[in-house]
C-alpha cells in the first residue's frame, strides 16, 4: 500500500508541476500530495472492511459515568432526552448526519468527507454548527453546560 501511495502522490506531482510557483521549497510543496495520499488511502483502507456508520444512536444505551449519584443520574437522562430532541428538531439533516457520525459514532472525519463526497474542512464545519446549535438548546430547555462540560 505504501509504494501505491508513493505512486499515486509522483502521477499527482508530476500532473500539477506547472502549478508550482516556487513561494515554498519544491520538497515541501510535494510532501503536500504525498501525505494526502497517504492520509485518504489509509482512510479507504482502515473503513473498506468495517464501512463507519451514520445511523442513529440510542441515547439510553450511552453508559452514564459521569453522574454516580441517582439524583445527578435522573438529570443526566432528562438531559440527554433534551439533546435527543434537540438533535432531532433543531439540526439540518447533514448536521445531524455529521455530528451523529462523527461525535456520536466516532467516525473520522476524513473518513466522512470522503463517504459524503465533501471536505474536511466542510464536515468539520458541519460539526462546529451542529454543537452550536446543541448547546444553545440544552441551555434554552434549562440544562446550562459547566465550563468543564464546554470544553469538552
Amino acid at each position: 500500500m505504501a509504494q501505491q501511495c508513493a505512486d499515486d502522490a509522483l502521477v499527482n506531482i508530476l500532473a500539477k508541476l506547472d502549478d508550482f510557483k516556487g513561494l515554498s521549497r519544491f520538497t515541501t510543496w510535494a510532501y503536500k500530495f504525498a501525505i494526502f495520499e497517504v492520509s485518504s488511502k489509509l482512510a479507504r483502507h482502515a473503513w473498506q472492511r468495517h464501512p463507519p456508520s451514520r445511523e442513529d444512536l440510542d441515547l439510553a444505551e450511552i453508559p452514564d459515568s459521569l453522574a454516580p449519584r441517582l439524583g445527578d443520574q435522573a438529570e443526566r437522562r432528562e438531559q440527554l432526552v433534551a439533546l435527543k430532541g434537540a438533535i432531532e428538531s433543531d439540526l439540518t439533516p447533514r448536521q445531524r448526519e455529521v455530528f451523529v457520525a462523527v461525535a456520536l459514532n466516532d467516525v473520522a472525519i476524513d473518513v466522512l468527507a470522503l463517504e459524503l463526497g465533501s471536505n474536511r474542512n466542510a464536515i468539520y464545519k458541519n460539526l462546529f454548527d451542529a454543537r452550536r446549535k446543541l448547546r444553545d438548546s440544552l441551555v434554552t430547555a434549562g440544562y446550562p453546560l459547566t465550563d468543564e462540560e464546554l470544553s469538552a
